[in-house]
C-alpha cells in the first residue's frame, strides 16, 4: 500500500507501523492468530483507505479473502512516533506480558474469568464467554492453547472494542469478528456511514463547520424511507444493549459517525469503542469526587448527576441510551419526513428525549416508547420497496 508522507497524514495514519511490528512479533513466536499467515507471510490482507480519527487506534478499510473488511490495530503512545528498531521489543514488554511462561490452562481460564467479571460484572453467563475466548485462542483447532495464542487473546481483551465485539457477537447489528493476529483484528466492513463528513479525508473533517452537517446529510444521505429503515435498526441495537446475555451496555458517544449501514440499508454499529459495559461505567463513577455534573462524565456523553452536598457522583446516568439516540434521530429523520408523519414523529421523538436514566423508569416506560417509535416507522415503510 502506498503512503502519503505529509507529517500531518503520517501522524494519523500508521497502518504500516502496525503491520511491521505485529509481523515482527509473529515471526519471533511471541504472538499468533488466525490471520497471521495471510497478513505476514502470504500478504493476502490488503490495506486500503485510512479511516483513523486518533493516532492510537489505527482503522483501515481493506480486503481479505475477497471480502470488504475493517482492519483495527492499537499503537501505544510513545511507540508510534518512530518505527525504530526498539519499537517491537518495547511493545512486547507493554502489551504481551501476560500470561507468563508456565501458566496452566486452568490458571488462564481463572484470570480470564476474573478479568471479565471486573469489566462486565459478576454474571452467570461469563463461564460461557470464557469458553468462547479459549475457542478463539485455539484458532488452529489442535485442542491446546499455546503461550503465543494466550498472549494474543489476552492482549485483545484489553481492547475495549474487542471485548464488546466478543460480548455482542450474536447480535445482528454489531460487526462480525473475522480474525486476528496479536492485538490486530479484522471485522466485517461497514460499507456506508450516516455521517456525511465521513466522505471527506480525515484531515479535512475538522474544517467543515458543524452548521453545514445537516445540509450535507440531505444532499449526500439516503432517501428518507431508507433512513427510517436504518433508524429502526439503531433502535433495535438499543434494545440489544439493554439486559443482554452479558449485561447492560451504555453508548457513551452518540453521534452519526457511529451509525453505519450495509448495501441493503441494514444498520451496523460502525464503532464500538465508545460503548461501555455498565460495570465499567459504575466503577468509574463510584465515589468519584465532583463539583458539578460535568465532573461525572464517562466517555463523551455518559453523564451522572453530582451530589453537591456529598461532592460525589451518583450512580444513575442522566440520559439513557434511548434518549440520546432519539436526540440523534430528530436531526436524522425529521428533515424530509412525509408530511402526514412529521408531527406525530416529532412528538414521539420529543417524548423519547426526555426519558431519564433512573432505574425506576428504565424497564417498562422505555420499552413502551421504543416500541411505539419502531411501530410508527415500520407502518410508514412496510409493504414498499424499502422493506
Amino acid at each position: 500500500m502506498a503512503y502519503v508522507h505529509y507529517s500531518s497524514y503520517a501522524e494519523l495514519c500508521r497502518g504500516h507501523i502496525c503491520q511491521v511490528v505485529i509481523c515482527d512479533q509473529y515471526r519471533k513466536g511471541i504472538i499468533s492468530g488466525s490471520i497471521c499467515q495471510d497478513l505476514c507471510n502470504l500478504h493476502r490482507v490488503e490495506w486500503r483507505t485510512c479511516l483513523s480519527s486518533v493516532p492510537g487506534q489505527q482503522v483501515y478499510s481493506g480486503l481479505w479473502q475477497g471480502k470488504e473488511v475493517t482492519i483495527k490495530c492499537g499503537i501505544e503512545e510513545g511507540l508510534h512516533s518512530k518505527a525504530g528498531s526498539d519499537v517491537a521489543p518495547r511493545r512486547e514488554l507493554v502489551l504481551f506480558n501476560k500470561p507468563t511462561r508456565g501458566t496452566s490452562i486452568k490458571e488462564f481460564q481463572e484470570m480470564t474469568l476474573s478479568f471479565l467479571k471486573a469489566n462486565l460484572g459478576d454474571l452467570p453467563s461469563l463461564p460461557a464467554l470464557v469458553g468462547q475466548v479459549l475457542l478463539m485462542a485455539d484458532f488452529n483447532k489442535d485442542n491446546r492453547v499455546s503461550l503465543a495464542e494466550a498472549k494474543s487473546v489476552w492482549a485483545l481483551l484489553q481492547r475495549n472494542e474487542f471485548l464488546l465485539l466478543l460480548s455482542l457477537q450474536e447480535k445482528e447489528h454489531a460487526s462480525r469478528l473475522l480474525g486476528y493476529c496479536g492485538d490486530l483484528y479484522v471485522t466485517e466492513g461497514v460499507p456506508h456511514s450516516s455521517w456525511p463528513v465521513a466522505a471527506l479525508p480525515p484531515l479535512l473533517r475538522p474544517l467543515l463547520p458543524p452548521a453545514l452537517h445537516p445540509a450535507l446529510q440531505r444532499w449526500l444521505g439516503p432517501a428518507w424511507p431508507w433512513r427510517a429503515k436504518i433508524a429502526i435498526g439503531l433502535l433495535e441495537f438499543v434494545e440489544e444493549l439493554f439486559h443482554g446475555s452479558y449485561g447492560t451496555f451504555y453508548m457513551c458517544e452518540t453521534t452519526l459517525a457511529n451509525v453505519g449501514y450495509t448495501a441493503k440499508y441494514d444498520f451496523k454499529m460502525a464503532d464500538l469503542q465508545q460503548v461501555a459495559p455498565e460495570a465499567a461505567v459504575r466503577r468509574f463513577l463510584r465515589g468519584r469526587h465532583c463539583e458539578r455534573s460535568a465532573d461525572c462524565t464517562y466517555g463523551r456523553d455518559c453523564r451522572a448527576p453530582c451530589d453537591t452536598l456529598m461532592r460525589q457522583c451518583k450512580g444513575d446516568l442522566v440520559q439513557p441510551n434511548l434518549a440520546k439516540v432519539c436526540e440523534l434521530l430528530r436531526d436524522y429523520l425529521l428533515p424530509g419526513a412525509p408530511a402526514d408523519l412529521r408531527e406525530e414523529l416529532g412528538e414521539q421523538l420529543r417524548t423519547c428525549t426526555t426519558l431519564s436514566g433512573l432505574a425506576s423508569q428504565v424497564e417498562a416506560h422505555h420499552s413502551l416508547v421504543l416500541s411505539h417509535l419502531k411501530t410508527l416507522l415500520w407502518k410508514k415503510i412496510s409493504n414498499t420497496k424499502y422493506t
